[in-house]
Parts: C-alpha cells; sequence; structure tokens
C-alpha cells in the first residue's frame, strides 16, 4: 500500500518507482537511497534491488483502492521523470492520476528538461501539482524555465536543500514554493538570509510560501539534531499553499 508520510506538505507516499541516480548538488546526501539500503536490510518488498531504479508495476492501483481524497507525493523514493523510465510506463502512472480525480499528486522532478517533451502530445492532468528542485544556481535555476512550459495547474519549487543564495527568482507562473535545509548527519548548512529572501520574494509576487525545516543545522548556525531546530523562519511557522480552483 501507498504509505502515510512524514513529509510536512503532503499526506501520503506513492511509489510506482524506486531508485534514481545522482544528478546534481542535491542528491548528495540523498535521503531515499539511505533508506533504500535500510528498506533492503529489513527484505522490505520493492527494494530487492536497493536503491537501482526500479519499475514497481504491482503499486501502480494504490491510489485507486483510496476512495478518500488524499494529497499525494509521487515518488518519493525515485524520480518520476528519470531518463530511463520508458514513456510508455509514465502513461500507466498518468492514467491511474486521471482515474483518481479525487486526489491530488505533487510531483517533484529534477528531469525538468523531460517535462516539455513529455506534454508535448499529453496534458497535464488538473490534479497534478508538478514541481522542479532548485537547490542551486548552476543545477536549479534553469530547470523553473522547463517547468514553465508545461501547462500545469499547480507549478511549485522545492528549494530543498537550499545549499546557497539562489539570488533572484523568476516567479512567474510559479503558485507556491517549498524551502527547506539539509538534514543528517553530514548536513549542508543553510543561512538564514537565504531562505527569508526567498519568503520575501515569494511575497512580493503573491507566491505561496512553506517553509519545511532547517535540517541538521539551526537557524544560529549551529549543527544539532533536526528535531530540536523547529520549523520557524523568523519566528513564524510558514505553511502556505497554493490556492486550487478546478
Amino acid at each position: 500500500m501507498a504509505s502515510t508520510s512524514d513529509i510536512e506538505w503532503t499526506e501520503q507516499t506513492w511509489n510506482p518507482t524506486t531508485g534514481c541516480t545522482k544528478v546534481s548538488a542535491g542528491c548528495k546526501h540523498c535521503y531515499a537511497e539511505v533508506m533504500a539500503n535500510r528498506l533492503q536490510a529489513m527484505g522490505t518488498p520493492g527494494y530487492e534491488n536497493n536503491f537501482k531504479l526500479t519499475l514497481q508495476p504491482s503499486r501502480l492501483n494504490q491510489p485507486l483502492l483510496r476512495k478518500k481524497a488524499t494529497i499525494y507525493f509521487v515518488n518519493s523514493m525515485s524520480d518520476l521523470f528519470h531518463e530511463d523510465i520508458p514513456d510508455s510506463y509514465l502513461d500507466k502512472v498518468f492514467d491511474v492520476i486521471d482515474l483518481t480525480p479525487q486526489h491530488t499528486y505533487q510531483i517533484l522532478t529534477k528531469r525538468a528538461d523531460r517535462l516539455p517533451k513529455y506534454f508535448t502530445n499529453r496534458k497535464c492532468p488538473p490534479n497534478v501539482w508538478l514541481g522542479v528542485s532548485v537547490e542551486d544556481i548552476k543545477h536549479g535555476i534553469r530547470r523553473i524555465d522547463y517547468l514553465r512550459q508545461v501547462n500545469a495547474h499547480i507549478r511549485f519549487l522545492s528549494v530543498e536543500p537550499l545549499l546557497e543564495d539562489v539570488g533572484k527568482l523568476n516567479l512567474s507562473d510559479i503558485h507556491w514554493v517549498i524551502v527547506g535545509g539539509e538534514s543528517g548527519h553530514r548536513a549542508r548548512p543553510m543561512k538564514k538570509e537565504w531562505a527569508e529572501s526567498i519568503r520575501d520574494q515569494c511575497e512580493d509576487a503573491g507566491v505561496a510560501f512553506f517553509f519545511k525545516q532547517w535540517g541538521g543545522w539551526g537557524a544560529d548556525g549551529v549543527k544539532r539534531a533536526k528535531a530540536h531546530n523547529g520549523r520557524e523562519l523568523s519566528g513564524k511557522v510558514w505553511d502556505n499553499y497554493p490556492v486550487v480552483s478546478i
């Protein structure tokens, strides 16, 4: 079955594929890779190949079994638009999405260049929130323009882990921005002013802003367990979601 999620901005995860390969700086300390190692060691079905990209067709029907409206993060343990996932398999994933309009599907990718190619002759379903990762300038910024080329009902940016000051963002046609620091014992620090800059830009542009976590480093620049760093930015918890009107 799909799994209840600890991710602050979603409700459940659905992984019709598992495993991935590293493509940018944000992948360096991949939480999904660490989790896949643990799940394989535990003998969890679906992780026999550890973190090697694997299609999981037996999981395709999971959202069909749930009638209650649910927000799903698709592929928390993979990247749905990985170059080795065939279009024919993506079509099966989106067929399930079309058949379950009661659900909302949040799809996040680092393979943004594939988005306009895949959706050239396909419609992005209205219950899909389509997003790209923006961890730094070199790898992340260019993904935003690829995302903008897709006629998605909701487009969002996951600026996590935020690894540097990303400067002035073009938030035209972007509806939601998530910001977070890196977690784990090898976490790279995020500076308060980097996150505040993005928040201010979102407020100026009328874009919903969600601050997910500080991660392994606190606002004071001290490294400690994530649970002790809280989720406040400038004395406030930012839990804003985009306005949805289908």
